[in-house]
């Protein structure tokens, strides 16, 4: 029996795609590269503190609000009707704050956040120089968040950074005692080889498990069907296109100030007839007139 997943919570379409995973994750730097993925096929999609405060012009060390961040939830879920998975770094706080995260987020539209296990001010996970708080600290935030959802769909997903920091011991005790807490899903952060993401995976049968392949970090580059015959249900490539655009802006700025016009960049630019497209603007013009002429 085939159902609508359009009638579906967020959090439950989301759990829906990777259910039928392996789930490739992108992630989407603002609305309308939301809406390019959908158009393209993909199930679901992320956004990434890194690229929400790269965007922002500061470094990914937890300088942004939860406001901030929950901005950028509510714009990107209201542009497409995938769901969004978000980065809600540390919680924004302890326990109780890490309750009205979850409610806000889960105001904004998100399908479920991440939480990580890093002390403040953070780092990026494939950066050194992390430091982790205890794991009585980081399941009591994950015992917060269960309990401060509405929605029992709502995916709160654990990340642990402990590998880094501590081993991959620490890291696999860690990821157990945060299921144990109520955890949804397990983002082992960092790990350093492909015998390292299968020992992982094997070590929790069954767990929902995400697999993070961020460039230039410190994990091979393996792909979406290698990582699902490991065990894996999703895999996160949070910056990929957010880097390819960043270095595509910087060439043609470079082209115009060189050269003095635009002309060069022309064939590597969407057009304008391919944004509006993306945009439905010929949606909105014919509302327009239906509601100031009275005819479609």
């Amino acid at each position: 029996m085939s159902f609508d997943t359009n009638s579906l919570s967020p959090g439950a379409r989301l759990r829906a795609a990777w259910t039928s995973g392996p789930l490739t994750l992108p992630g989407v730097f603002n609305p309308l590269v939301a809406k390019m993925a959908e158009r393209l096929g993909f199930s679901a999609v992320y956004l990434s503190g890194g690229a929400l405060s790269a965007g922002s012009g500061v470094p990914d060390i937890g300088l942004l609000t939860l406001t901030e961040f929950a901005q950028a939830a509510q714009l990107t879920s209201q542009a497409t009707t995938l769901p969004l998975l978000c980065d809600a770094d540390t919680g924004f706080g302890e326990s109780f704050n890490v309750e009205r995260t979850v409610r806000i987020f889960e105001t904004a539209g998100a399908a479920g956040i991440h939480l990580e296990d890093q002390e403040m001010p953070k780092r990026c996970g494939h950066l050194s120089g992390k430091s982790v708080v205890s794991a009585e600290v980081m399941a009591a935030k994950i015992r917060a968040a269960v309990a401060a959802k509405r929605d029992k769909n709502f995916v709160i997903m654990a990340r642990t950074d402990a590998k880094a920091v501590n081993g991959f011991d620490d890291a696999l005790d860690r990821a157990k005692r945060y299921l144990d807490a109520g955890a949804d899903a397990i983002f082992p952060e960092a790990m350093e080889s492909r015998d390292e993401f299968e020992r992982f995976a094997k070590a929790l049968p069954g767990a929902i498990l995400l697999a993070n392949m961020t460039e230039f970090g410190k994990s091979p580059y393996l792909d979406v069907k290698t990582f699902g015959e490991m065990g894996y249900r999703l895999v996160l490539f949070p910056l990929t296109a957010f880097r390819v655009a960043m270095k595509a802006a910087e060439d043609a700025l470079r082209d115009l100030l060189q050269n003095g016009t635009q002309i060069g960049s022309l064939p590597k630019m969407q057009t304008r007839s391919e944004l509006y497209d993306f945009l439905g603007y010929t949606g909105y013009e014919a509302r327009d007139r239906v509601y100031f002429g009275g005819r479609q």
